[in-house]
This record gives C-alpha cells, sequence and structure tokens, in this order.
C-alpha cells in the first residue's frame, strides 16, 4: 500500500512559478512510474507529465512541455513538479499518482492516488 501526500500548491500570479512535491510513503517507491494530472473545474482529470522509476524518462502534456519539469528523489520518496511561467489556464487541482496499471502513462490508469493540491493562477 502507498500513500501519496502533495504540497506545494498557491495561488501565483501569471507568469510566476510554483513547486509542488508528493510524498510517498512505503519503501516501494522506487518501483513505481509516477504521473502528475490535474483537473479544473468541469472539466476532466488530464495528464501533466509523468516519470519513470530510475528517472530516466520524462514525459509531458503538449500544453506544459518547456514550462515544467518533472523530478524525483527515490532517497527521499518524492516526486515533484516545477512549474513555470504559468497561466491562467493551469488553474487547476493537481494530483499525484503512482504505479500505472494500465500499460500507458498518459492514462489516469494509476494504482494510487494523492488528494490533490490547488494552484490557482490570477492573470
Amino acid at each position: 500500500q502507498v500513500q501519496l501526500v502533495e504540497s506545494g500548491g498557491g495561488l501565483v500570479q501569471a507568469g510566476g512559478s510554483l513547486r509542488l512535491s508528493c510524498y510517498a510513503s512505503g519503501r516501494t517507491f522506487s518501483s513505481y512510474h509516477m504521473g502528475w494530472f490535474r483537473q479544473a473545474p468541469g472539466k476532466e482529470r488530464t495528464f501533466v507529465s509523468a516519470i519513470t522509476q530510475s528517472g530516466g524518462n520524462t514525459y509531458y502534456a503538449d500544453s506544459v512541455k518547456g514550462r515544467f519539469t518533472i523530478s524525483r528523489d527515490n532517497a527521499k520518496n518524492t516526486v515533484y513538479l516545477q512549474m513555470n511561467s504559468l497561466n491562467a489556464e493551469d488553474t487547476a487541482v493537481y494530483y499525484c499518482a503512482a504505479d500505472p496499471y494500465g500499460g500507458s502513462v498518459y492514462d489516469p490508469n494509476y494504482r494510487y492516488w494523492g488528494q490533490g493540491t490547488q494552484v490557482t493562477v490570477s492573470s
């Protein structure tokens, strides 16, 4: 069993930056691919970024490519999402997820989810 706890969300002006963190309990963190998804009000949960177990491969949605960076520290059981050049369209609840079972890191078919952290970008 893995429990995920996100932090780092908040209110930021357009053009600003935030870094989200997701801490995973348990001793198997390094064996999981990790992902970030987001959900805006009234919309479906969508893929943002993902990273493989060792951090050797990363994946991004087109809408965040070049602005967001995912990373992980397996010694700290933590995955990060550095978000730069934020705009109003980035406003959403951001969810951390672990262990995709559907064969694709892009789909929201992950075994474990955090409770989410709100990111609000004011224009």
